[in-house]
């Protein structure tokens, strides 16, 4: 019996009794148990194939081996070679592969199995949870090698596509990005780079928004039974593709304003109200990328984290069934085990189990939980019933959601009584809607706070809405206010949502049935999610900012030069959730090994040829409106640099491992110098300043120091003059403010600080200015305001 770590050996031989420990093995009567200890082999290097691939190459490329020589992971040899002896033992008669229950358990033991050559017969173990009673029913249930096939080749196919698209789109890319003698690495993955397209994608978004303002108005209602705040709608909206736009956005201040003169002089109401009655069923049960995002969004734990911890309730503590499943049902005659388990589970828990047995609940469960036809290898996560007093403070947590939803799961809807109430004054209607929850359902089985959050998340701002006295009682505008907004650019990717995007292959799904549809398409499996955002964390194309995930400009290079190359295979998440789909499709049976790994070949030779044809031309360049002080023409713009069209000036996009905005790029060229400029980083990772200047020869040039002199104005020594044309002010001068010096002058915002407007007039005698970033924040106005009036900003992180 061959485990995949020591732990699970551990376990199966206390189950299967009376064996004796070893070295490196148990051993009873009718079986000798053991275990690998992750992967033990892997897919050689290419110099391993050839030595002529030690070299990188665009013309050794694309390196496709017919077949795969494995080998042994030389930190794991001696395992790999301690399982070998065991297989090879006279008294032997077959091997039970007991890793985990899924495609990467499979592809560990074939691996072991291929290398040690080992002829014996195969079985297979298929674990769900890791009680006592759950591995002898197991044991008694061992599944066939011809029942495995499917699922082996689909893991072979995973393994040996990862390996193909992986070095050969790495080399291509790196090669063709920095040269074949650079030390530079880009890491390319099929399945990490269309991730990571996403998060830059997105932040393309945010800094391409352009913030569209509108206003509302709210307007305050009394009654005889009290007052109550109703906003205006607009009568003629419709719902259409702007995602941004709302009944209650008004887009025209004038317009606005016009409506509050208008309703004020009204100053009575007609009142209508709707009453109706809505249902909130119980969330389905978890399966692991929905466990990983709701922690995330609750405890911040990273998916990573949370999966950790799963494996942990799993396989240490026995507590949770499976966690590595894309399932969020449970098999169809499996009414009377959830029946147990609500009967073991204790403390506050086993109250409200108690009640689904006692209430029927798990008899009346619909397909909704139930459901063959939505489990592939594994079903949802769930209690197994075993508790335990060692569970750390992490634990407890991630057991209370599983514990809490697998019970709410089967309890009845939440019921709300919902009265929608329209004030009109005239043509103008302003809506108000109330919530109150008549039957708590399945939010019993919560915490009070809990089902206040989920009614809130579910409803925005209801309030409490005093009755009407009558059906024909008019309200009595008491005021009525407007309040300036604008719109919001989309949010950076959380550890949550990009788990959400990863499994809808690009689109953020919320309906659990079109996510259900959607799963056999997602980036990755719930297995492999978490590593490949840690993957994409450790070669330094994300960074974690508090709970945000931000691309660096490494990654905005590399997706900028793949995009330009053409290479869709590599950006696109939909395409890669094809491939996804396509292994699914092997596991089934229903798509040959070979078909599969044709498709990947010719994937890899076409991101090859595109590599080798790409020549940055003016053809792969865009027009700007930059104007370049070299040959007076508009810049050009490539994905590295922009350009004159006489060639004399080249400003790449990152210089200092720091990425130019298109605004710095211009002032630059206007005024031949710019600055001084936070966030430059130097080889070691160690954050500076400078300003960058561009010489008599049209290079750019680092400079150092509090001012710069300008090119234009007669060289080094003479420093450059400030110019604060149309800079405008945000507060007073924080120095005069707080009584400092007498200069009585303001705080102006210019691109690059903020600067006391007297700072060019000596007889003032103040140079007060705080740089608008510094170690890489951005100062907002807000904390040079709270500077002048306080002494002091907030803390910033």
């Amino acid at each position: 019996v061959i485990a995949e770590k020591p732990r699970v050996a551990s376990d199966i031989a206390r189950t299967l009794g009376k064996a004796k420990k070893h070295d490196d093995y148990y051993e009873n009567d009718d079986y000798v148990i053991s275990s690998a200890v992750g992967h033990l082999i892997e897919l050689p290097m290419p110099a391993d194939i050839d030595k002529k691939y030690a070299r990188w190459s665009l013309s050794n490329l694309p390196i496709l081996p017919e077949k795969f020589e494995l080998k042994p992971i030389e930190k794991t040899k001696k395992k790999f070679q301690e399982l070998k002896k065991l297989m090879g033992r006279k008294d032997i008669d077959g091997v039970i592969n007991a890793c985990d229950a899924g495609r990467e358990g499979e592809l560990i033991f074939t691996y072991i199995y291929e290398v040690a050559k080992c002829k014996l017969p195969r079985e297979r173990l298929w674990l769900s949870s890791m009680t006592p009673d759950a591995i002898r029913e197991a044991f008694g249930h061992l599944r066939k090698q011809s029942e495995m096939e499917s699922l082996q080749d689909a893991a072979r196919c995973r393994s040996e596509s990862d390996w193909i698209v992986g070095m050969n789109a790495t080399r291509a890319v790196t090669t063709r990005m920095y040269g074949a003698k650079n030390k530079a690495l880009v890491s390319v993955g099929r399945v990490q780079t269309p991730t990571l397209a996403m998060i830059v994608e997105r932040e393309h978004e945010i800094a391409n928004f352009k913030p569209k303002s509108f206003w509302k108005i709210i307007g305050e209602f009394d009654i005889e039974n009290g007052s109550y705040k109703g906003t205006y709608q607009r009568p003629d909206f419709k719902k259409g593709k702007d995602a941004g736009d709302a009944a209650d956005r008004i887009w025209d201040e004038q317009q606005a304003r016009e409506i509050l003169e208008q309703v004020k002089a009204i100053g009575i109401a007609e009142v209508s109200e709707k009453k109706t009655q809505s249902k909130q069923a119980a969330p389905k049960l978890y399966d692991l990328t929905t466990l990983q995002r709701e922690a995330n969004n609750r405890f911040s734990f990273s998916a990573a984290r949370t999966l950790s911890i799963a494996q942990d309730l799993y396989q240490k503590h026995k507590m949770i069934t499976y966690p590595r499943t894309d399932s969020r049902a449970l098999p169809e005659d499996y009414r009377g085990v959830c029946e147990r388990t609500m009967g073991m589970l204790d403390g506050k828990y086993g109250i409200f189990g108690a009640k689904a047995v006692s209430e029927g609940y798990i008899k009346k469960a619909t397909k909704r939980i139930f459901n063959n036809a939505q489990i592939s290898d594994h079903f949802a996560i769930i209690p197994t019933g075993q508790t335990s007093a060692k569970l750390s403070e992490d634990e407890l947590k991630i057991y209370d959601m599983i514990a809490r939803r697998f019970i709410a799961a089967f309890y009845p809807d939440a019921l709300f009584d919902v009265t929608t109430r329209i004030s009109k004054l005239g043509e103008h209607a302003f809506k108000t809607e109330g919530k109150i929850l008549k039957s708590e359902g399945w939010l019993e089985v919560y915490e009070k706070g809990f089902a206040k959050a989920e009614q809130k998340a579910e409803e925005g701002e209801a309030q409490t809405l005093p009755a009407l006295k009558s059906e024909d009682e008019k309200a009595k505008l008491k005021d009525a206010t407007i309040k300036q907004d604008a719109t919001k650019p989309p949010a950076r990717f959380t550890e949550a949502t990009l788990l959400s995007a990863m499994e809808g292959a690009g689109k953020l799904i919320d309906d659990e049935e079109l996510a259900e549809a959607m799963k056999e398409r997602g980036l990755g499996t719930p297995a492999t999610r978490a590593q490949i955002i840690d993957t994409l964390i450790a070669h330094k194309f994300v960074e974690r900012d508090k709970r945000e995930l931000l691309p660096t400009n490494k990654a905005e290079n590399l997706i900028t030069f793949l995009k330009a190359l053409g290479v869709e295979e590599l950006t696109s998440p939909a395409m890669t959730g094809e491939w996804e789909y396509r292994l699914r499709l092997i596991e089934k049976n229903e798509l040959t090994r070979k078909e599969f790994m044709g498709g990947i070949s010719d994937m890899a030779t076409k991101i090859v040829d595109k590599a080798k044809a790409f020549v940055e031309t003016d053809a792969e360049t865009k027009e700007t409106d930059i104007i370049s002080p070299s040959d007076v023409q508009t810049m050009l713009e490539s994905f590295r640099f922009y350009r004159s069209k006489d060639g004399k000036i080249v400003i790449y996009k990152t210089m200092g491992n720091r990425k130019m905005s298109e605004d710095e790029v211009r002032e630059l060229l206007e005024k031949r110098i710019v600055g001084p400029l936070d966030g430059f980083k130097s080889k070691i990772g160690k954050p500076y300043s400078a300003f960058l200047k561009l010489d008599d020869d049209w290079k750019v040039k680092f400079q150092f120091g509090t001012s710069a002199s300008h090119p234009a104005e007669g060289g080094e020594n003479k420093k450059a003059e400030l110019d604060l044309t149309g800079a405008k002010v945000i507060s007073k001068c924080p120095k005069a403010a707080l009584g400092y010096c007498d200069c009585n002058g303001d705080m102006l915002e210019t691109t690059s600080q903020y600067v006391c407007s007297n700072i060019a007039d000596k007889s003032k005698n103040c140079n007060f200015k705080i740089w608008r970033n510094m170690l890489s924040q951005a100062i907002k106005p807000e904390e040079v305001q709270s500077l002048a009036q306080s002494g002091k900003t907030r803390l910033i992180e």
